[in-house]
């Protein structure tokens, strides 16, 4: 069985990550507090808060406004352009992806089990 805590709620799954383990647990494990979110000035990623606190939300595909402001703005400083908007197509197609056939099928796909 896959682990739903690495299902982050922008559409990352958390397991692929070079930093999991050490720097972070994953986002379910952080409740959307993950390693980062100190260095820019937050204590909570804005897209875990928007979804899953305040929409109730489980990722921010069950939301009608995909891709919203928080969603589009949400990007790591070292990207260039390209990586950034690759990192958004990966992640809405994730997104739709894992709201097509629920959390637990697309952490089966998405994870080889």
């Amino acid at each position: 069985m896959s682990d739903s805590n690495y299902a982050a709620a922008c559409g990352v799954y958390c397991g692929s990550c070079e930093l999991l383990g050490e720097q972070c647990r994953g986002c379910g494990y952080v409740d959307g507090s993950p390693f980062w979110v100190t260095s820019v000035g937050m204590t909570v990623c804005p897209l875990h808060d928007c979804a899953r606190n305040q929409k109730k939300l489980e990722h921010c595909g069950l939301c009608d406004e995909l891709p919203c402001g928080v969603f589009l703005g949400m990007r790591d400083p070292s990207w260039t352009d390209e990586q950034f908007q690759e990192s958004l197509e990966r992640r809405q197609t994730a997104l739709k992806r894992r709201t097509e056939v629920g959390t637990e099928q697309w952490l089966s796909e998405i994870s080889g089990n």
